[in-house]
C-alpha cells in the first residue's frame, strides 16, 4: 500500500487538514528541537493512553500491575531524570495479561492495545535516539491543549465513556498521522524516511481505535464521531499560543 492509499482514509475521517501556517512553524530549524521533544512526549502518552485503557477496562489486577512495571523505566526517565535512555531491555511486555471475565471485548481490547503500546515504545525509543544523535536534550515541557481539549467532550458515565475516549484516540492517531505526512517532504532525509516509516503503524492505529469504538458502543457512534471531530477540527484550525506537534494555528506575538 503506496502513501496516498495510507492516508486516503485519514484524510476522510479528519474534518481538515493541518493548516500551512503551522507546517510552516513545525519547519523552521529554531524549531526543530522541540518538535522532535514534543513528538517523543507523544508516543509516550499515545502507550499511557492505552495502558489506562487496559487497567480500566480490560485485564486483573495483576495483570495491571504488569503494564504499570512495563512503562515505568519510560516515565521515570521523562518525568523523573532516572536512567540513561537505554529501554533495549524494556521493549516487549514481561507477562501475559489476563482479561476480566465481565468484559465481553476484552480480549480484542488487549490484543490491539498491547500492540499499540509497543509500537508507540519503539516509536518513542527511535526519537530519543535520533535526539541524541543530533545533541537534542530531553526538556519539560508543558502539554498542548489538543488531547485535554479532546478529552472534554468524553462523557463521563459508563458504557459511553469508553466509545467516546476511543473516538477521540482514532482522531489523536489520525492527526498524527496526517502531520507526518505534511511534514516529511519538508525535511532532512534522516526524518524523511523517519516520519514516513511512522505512517503504516499511525494509520492502523487510527482504525484500531475506530473499530474498537464500533464494536463497543452500544449505540451508533456517527455522531459522536462528527461531533468530537468538529472539536477537533476547531483545536486545529483556532489560534494557538505555544507550538506544539498537535497545536493549532500559531499565534505567539
Amino acid at each position: 500500500m503506496n502513501i496516498s492509499e495510507l492516508l486516503s482514509p485519514i484524510n476522510s475521517f479528519l474534518i481538515c487538514e493541518t493548516p500551512q501556517s503551522w507546517i510552516d512553524t513545525a519547519i523552521q530549524p529554531k524549531n526543530l528541537a522541540l518538535l522532535l521533544v514534543d513528538h517523543a512526549n507523544c508516543e509516550l502518552k499515545a502507550a499511557q493512553t492505552a495502558m489506562l485503557l487496559l487497567r480500566r477496562y480490560a485485564v486483573d489486577k495483576q495483570s495491571g500491575e504488569a503494564l504499570l512495571a512495563w512503562l515505568k523505566p519510560f516515565e521515570d526517565f521523562v518525568y523523573r531524570k532516572v536512567g540513561d535512555g537505554d529501554f533495549s531491555q524494556h521493549v516487549n511486555l514481561s507477562k501475559k495479561l489476563i482479561s476480566k471475565s465481565n468484559f465481553e471485548h476484552g480480549d480484542e481490547l488487549i490484543a490491539k492495545m498491547v500492540l499499540l503500546i509497543k509500537e508507540e515504545l519503539h516509536h518513542f525509543q527511535q526519537v530519543w535516539e535520533i535526539m541524541q544523535n543530533r545533541g537534542v536534550e530531553y526538556q519539560n515541557l508543558t502539554a498542548s491543549r489538543y488531547a485535554r481539549g479532546l478529552m472534554k467532550h468524553v462523557r463521563t458515565h459508563d458504557p459511553v465513556k469508553l466509545p467516546d475516549t476511543l473516538i477521540c484516540g482514532a482522531y489523536i492517531e489520525a492527526r498524527s498521522c496526517e502531520r507526518f505526512a505534511k511534514l516529511a517532504p519538508y525535511l532532512d532525509d534522516e526524518l524523511h524516511k523517519f516520519y514516513v516509516s511512522l505512517l503504516r503503524s499511525e494509520a492502523r492505529h487510527f482504525q484500531d481505535y475506530l473499530g474498537l469504538a464500533e464494536k463497543i458502543s452500544q449505540e451508533d457512534i456517527s455522531g459522536r464521531v462528527r461531533l468530537i471531530g468538529e472539536k477537533e477540527a476547531a483545536l486545529i484550525t483556532s489560534a494557538d499560543t505555544e507550538f506544539r506537534f498537535h497545536s493549532g494555528v500559531p499565534n505567539f506575538s
